[in-house]
């Protein structure tokens, strides 16, 4: 989508979350990794820079273009079905995944990747524009940018757009408390449920992402999906699937959707074969056996997978072919047609809802 907002530049923003050390060095306070800054230098993120004394957000008012995509592609299936959302990101991020599906956007700065004008405003107008349910902050990890995601949020909600942020969740403190008050609906990408993985995979912790779903559960009116791409013997055990899943019912209740996606060889990851539709129909199935609801399949052609089923009788409910909603069963917005079942609302959110 061709940009053209002819407001004012506003990259170089004053950033939040971080305080002074002594002189001119900093300290951000946005992610565990608590990056301490000498005048000059940026965080492992590469857009939080020290300038001055000061931290900033170098990509604010910086997008990396803006796209129209459907909800179901984030993937929220669970969350206005159907609809579009505006989709941008920026660059950088806040972890460094091996197998990183968009590392030409995670791995830039503001500088190597200096993105298009497009304030939160223009943002939100546009969304309006296109006829879109709201705006996605997604393509690279959106906590990074957190102060501009924050006020284009702000800026949706004036307009009675929703707000959804595709993200690792690796973000702590104030930072995490302020960022998902906003958004209206996440899908949490929960790497893997070992925390050597993160260590070796994506130079980050497995305690900050669970500490961030939580946080999102019980202080939140944030909707909630989860995805986990499964690579090939390295997190796709039986054993690590049982172990995901029981945290999940036990943390977050058994009506959260989880989705298991299917890796393909990408960044420093090509030497690997992609997923095969088998481990990931075990992984379902394994979901299911602990009591799952919702439990979704992702790059792989499943129609099965991508179907929602009423968990009190077995009625198809919404079909997808990929990430179009073929067919939407629902009575009366929220209703089992064939049993008229509603006890968990089928987790569907009413078109006609607002924050």
């Amino acid at each position: 989508m061709t940009i053209r907002d002819m407001t004012e530049n506003t990259n170089n923003h004053l950033a939040n979350y971080w305080q002074k050390i002594t002189g001119d060095k900093i300290q951000c306070l946005l992610c565990p990794r608590h990056c301490r800054l000498n005048d000059g230098q940026s965080g492992f993120c590469s857009v939080r820079q020290n300038i001055k004394g000061k931290l900033i957000l170098t990509t604010y008012g910086l997008c990396s273009g803006l796209a129209i995509d459907p909800i179901e592609k984030k993937p929220l299936y669970h969350f206005f079905p159907g609809g579009n959302v505006l989709s941008f990101g920026t660059a950088g991020c806040n972890l460094d995944c091996s197998f990183c599906q968009n590392w030409h956007l995670s791995r830039a700065d503001a500088k190597s990747y200096p993105g298009q004008k497009a304030s939160p405003s223009f943002i939100a107008q546009t969304a309006l524009k296109e006829k879109c349910i709201g705006v996605a902050f997604t393509y690279n990890e959106p906590s990074i940018f957190a102060e501009y995601a924050i006020d284009t949020a702000q800026e949706c909600h004036k307009a009675g757009l929703q707000t959804v942020a595709v993200t690792s969740g690796y973000i702590e403190g104030a930072a995490r408390e302020d960022f998902y008050k906003v958004m209206d609906a996440a899908n949490v990408d929960l790497k893997s449920f070992n925390n050597d993985f993160y260590r070796e995979f994506c130079h980050g912790d497995l305690k900050t992402v669970l500490d961030t779903l939580l946080h999102i559960k019980e202080k939140t009116k944030t909707w909630l999906e989860i995805t986990t791409l499964l690579i090939p013997y390295l997190n796709d055990s039986p054993k690590e699937i049982n172990e995901l899943c029981a945290w999940v019912k036990k943390y977050l209740g058994n009506c959260v959707p989880i989705h298991f996606s299917a890796f393909h060889p990408d960044y420093k990851m090509t030497g690997i074969n992609a997923t095969g539709k088998e481990i990931i129909n075990q992984a379902r199935e394994i979901a299911h056996s602990k009591g799952l609801k919702y439990v979704y399949t992702g790059n792989i052609h499943d129609p099965s997978g991508s179907t929602t089923f009423c968990p009190n009788c077995g009625e198809t409910l919404i079909k997808r072919a990929f990430f179009s909603v073929t067919a939407n069963n629902l009575a009366d917005g929220n209703k089992c047609p064939k049993c008229f079942n509603s006890g968990d609302a089928y987790l569907i959110i009413d078109k006609t809802k607002k924050r």
